[in-house]
């Protein structure tokens, strides 16, 4: 039988088949050996073949071939990936100025693992009714900044409704990824949107101003024939090991445009002679906080990160 992978537990999983009934799968041992760097080799978003077993559960014996998904490192001194969600149409990059603050080097390196297979972004700056004019103006800053990038910006927030038929406008006929850190507001987000939903919301913590764990387990959750929502657990930190310096390179679609007017063809422009990506980062063409962001990247640096201040 074929079924979507819905929801994932860790050993078990929720597959919704084609008339909407869920089956709870597991997986059969050659899925744990077969040399997979991932921690989880089958993630929401998959389609899968699975059979029924006497109890009416069933085991996966087949993960179909991915259109895309992303991914990011497992933990700070993991060498294999942890895969969040496949099978995207498009991504919401949720982000908070403030309560949580969601860094630029966080916001890059999301944007990386998305241009890593074109799935398409939209960066959503929520909680805009708690920021005072000085703040507004940041997130302004970089709305224009991602903006002329080529990335969609919504300025969202539940309070008072802004942003949200624009949302909903995007989310539907896609199978869409909502992602960001712990408190931005995600689930918030998705009740608003679909009240049926009822998902739980967290609180912030007021020592830590961080937010607290509300979604445990990535879950879909449809919403008619052809739209899907993807909920994710809140990501601390998102750390980039699979790619090579020159895969970085070509995936800031600012720097891209400049890779073949450098002098040589391998430049990562870093400190080349010659090279066309310093020029247009001194002459302000490209955004310096993302061009430091670039390079902190190329160093797997995680704590070297360009934050809010532009310059």
């Amino acid at each position: 039988m074929r079924g979507l992978v819905t929801k994932s537990t860790g050993s078990w999983y929720e597959v919704r088949k084609q008339d909407g009934v869920i089956v709870n799968c597991r997986l059969r041992g050659q899925f744990r050996i077969s040399g997979n760097k991932n921690t989880n080799p089958v993630v929401v978003g998959d389609y899968v073949d699975f059979n029924l077993e006497k109890d009416n559960t069933g085991y996966i014996s087949k993960i179909e071939q991915r259109k895309n998904y992303i991914d990011r490192k497992s933990t700070k001194l993991s060498k294999i990936n942890h895969l969040i969600a496949a099978n995207i149409d498009i991504a919401f990059l949720i982000i908070t100025l403030k309560d949580p603050r969601t860094s630029l080097g966080f916001i890059d390196r999301f944007l990386i693992a998305a241009e890593g297979f074109r799935i398409p972004v939209c960066l959503v700056f929520n909680k805009m009714d708690i920021y005072n004019r000085e703040e507004i103006k940041v997130v302004d800053s970089l709305i224009d900044l991602y903006h002329n990038i080529g990335y969609e910006c919504i300025q969202t927030s539940i309070a008072n409704g802004l942003g949200m038929e624009s949302l909903l406008t995007k989310i539907k006929g896609k199978v869409c990824l909502f992602s960001g850190h712990s408190g931005v507001g995600k689930s918030a987000i998705i009740n608003y949107l679909y009240p049926h939903l009822n998902l739980k919301v967290g609180e912030i913590s007021q020592y830590h101003s961080k937010g607290k764990h509300t979604t445990t387990f990535a879950q879909m959750f449809p919403l008619d024939n052809n739209s899907f929502l993807i909920d994710t657990p809140g990501i601390k930190e998102f750390g980039l090991i699979q790619y090579s310096k020159e895969e970085i390179r070509d995936y800031f679609p600012e720097i891209r445009q400049y890779n073949n007017k450098c002098k040589y063809n391998n430049c990562l422009h870093l400190h080349e002679p010659g090279c066309a990506v310093i020029k247009a980062v001194e002459e302000g063409k490209i955004p310096s906080s993302r061009y430091l962001n670039y390079l902190a990247i190329l160093e797997d640096d995680d704590l070297k990160i360009c934050d809010w201040q532009l310059v």
